[in-house]
């Protein structure tokens, strides 16, 4: 199924094609793929080289999402491609989400068939995780439409980095979502993940429009945005914005990818940070990789 025309593009006169599903906005001429390595000009169409070909299949449960207050206790079907549109230096998943397509091995498996093995495997739901989902949002869609139809949840594991046209038209059949908000500072997206905070603000509050439930997670990195003060500023914003009941996940860090130079993050570190959240009137606080 490899180079299925993707859905959120524009041609150029001068057969370059613009992708317009996150905000990169990436320019690519003939040959040539997005910053997210799954999607490339292919004779001026703009096409998808992850489209049914997922990487990673797995079951898991759906604590480990993290989703701990949707339906917990309980399984989902959890499957991935490669593809990422953010560079994080920490990846724990590079491996995947920092590769090309043709550098993993993949397996052919199109929207009805993931719905087929969820129900076969009595799970209620599937998660679309591991990399960035939103990379190849045509396949999650399609899969995510099919899904519901059968009455099984869909699940988005994100960094929220996507443009709100293509994200309102997936909103419809997503239930529930864990956003992975890096750090309260434009300045730390742009040099630790290559990209920019906003979008992701803006993607957690078409969530809550819509209302998806939503968990969130902060990867707390020692020198990085370990700066209690971002912290608080994060918390205000998410309770000012509606999230005070939205489960909060403060993740303990461990050398990856990148950063295998930075010693893991203290305990003591999250246990502050959780003192700051619930000052801010943060009401489910969660610490993870403890």
């Amino acid at each position: 199924m490899e180079g299925v025309e993707c859905r959120y593009y524009s041609r150029q006169g001068d057969g370059t094609v613009e992708c317009l599903l996150c905000p990169h906005h990436c320019r690519l001429a003939e040959g040539k793929r997005g910053r997210c390595r799954s999607r490339r000009n292919s004779g001026g169409r703009l096409v998808s080289d992850v489209y049914g070909l997922p990487c990673a299949i797995a079951i898991d449960p759906i604590e480990k999402k993290p989703l701990n207050q949707f339906h917990p206790g309980t399984r989902c079907l959890s499957i991935a491609c490669t593809g990422c549109n953010l560079r994080c230096l920490n990846c724990q998943n590079h491996d995947i989400s920092q590769v090309r397509p043709d550098d993993v091995r993949r397996v052919e498996l199109p929207p009805a068939e993931v719905v087929r093995l969820c129900q076969q495997h009595h799970c209620p739901g599937i998660a679309y995780t591991y990399t960035e989902p939103l990379t190849y949002l045509e396949y999650i869609t399609d899969t995510a439409r099919l899904a519901r139809e059968q009455g099984l949840w869909n699940i988005l594991v994100s960094a929220g980095y996507v443009c709100q046209e293509p994200l309102r038209d997936f909103l419809p059949f997503l239930d529930a979502a864990n956003i992975d908000l890096k750090a309260f500072s434009d300045d730390i997206y742009q040099e630790v993940c290559g990209a920019h905070l906003q979008p992701v603000l803006d993607t957690l509050l078409a969530l809550h429009d819509a209302g998806v439930w939503v968990e969130i997670t902060n990867l707390v990195i020692p020198g990085v945005n370990d700066d209690m003060e971002l912290v608080r500023s994060m918390c205000r914003w998410l309770v000012e914005h509606g999230f005070s009941n939205a489960p909060l996940h403060l993740s303990r860090f461990f050398p990856h990818h990148r950063m295998r130079h930075v010693p893991p993050t203290p305990v003591k570190t999250l246990y502050r940070a959780r003192e700051v959240a619930l000052e801010e009137g943060v009401q489910h606080i969660y610490l993870g990789n403890v």
